[in-house]
């Protein structure tokens, strides 16, 4: 999209996906967008997010964004009249060790793109997701971000502490999650988060080798940002709808 031009949101619904030229962002542009949404694939790289709104076709179109620059940030919302649905989608996984073993600057570079890049965006991207008559946010967790499936008889996840920055990061995502979703409730707002499984994507060693579809994962935050009038708010929901323990 041309620097300084202002999207078009008169004749469709507008989202903007972070972190949308790869993975289940990538996969969350291209469901919304044959929905028949105007979708904002947002990209640290312009030529990265060029070549996955090519790739994802009609109605897709990139924007230069990176959630840890706040120039940057503002720039990209001052070119968007309108928006309708942000998915939060753009993280990163810095080291996998224990609180005790993992350098301070890993959790500072985890936090940066996983809360407060989330905080500057959505910040940043309210006044327009307020010109919407029907505003959705959906923030992408983790299920390893539940305390409740981290510890206790309930325990999904080894209980070694492990990955200690990514896991905190999205157990703190959820929080703001639940905080937005009480702030903004009254403007019509449904603010979510949402589980995708583990997924076939860049994130991990572990990621990269698993068979799980990120298609899969992609359509529960689709179904999450396409939310009627009565749905719900202020919740975390697997990728198939099922809610999840904070």
């Amino acid at each position: 999209m041309p620097a300084g031009g202002i999207v078009d949101t008169m004749n469709t619904s507008t989202a903007l996906v972070t972190g949308a030229n790869k993975g289940i962002g990538k996969e969350i542009a291209r469901q919304l967008a044959a929905a028949g949404l105007t979708v904002l694939v947002g990209a640290r790289d312009a030529e990265r997010g060029r070549q996955a709104a090519e790739e994802i076709g009609s109605g897709a179109r990139p924007l230069v964004l990176d959630v840890t620059d706040e120039a940057a940030i503002e720039q990209a919302a001052a070119q968007v009249g309108q928006l309708d649905i942000l998915v939060n989608n753009a993280g990163v996984m810095v080291g996998d060790g224990t609180p005790g073993v993992t350098a301070v600057h890993s959790f500072r570079q985890t936090y940066e793109t996983n809360v407060f890049g989330v905080v500057a965006v959505t910040n940043a991207f309210l006044p327009a997701l307020r010109r919407s008559p029907a505003p959705r946010i959906v923030n992408v967790s983790s299920g390893t971000g539940s305390l409740a499936w981290s510890i206790g008889p309930d325990a999904r996840f080894p209980q070694t502490g492990g990955a200690a920055a990514y896991r905190s990061s999205k157990t703190a995502l959820n929080a703001l999650t639940v905080f937005y979703a009480l702030e903004l409730a009254g403007e019509g707002f449904k603010v979510n988060a949402l589980a995708p499984g583990l997924r076939r994507t860049g994130l991990n060693a572990r990621a990269a080798a698993s068979d799980g579809d990120p298609a899969e994962g992609a359509a529960g935050a689709v179904r999450l940002a396409l939310l009627p009038d009565d749905g719900p708010t202020g919740g975390f929901f697997s990728w198939d709808g099922t809610p999840m323990p904070w």
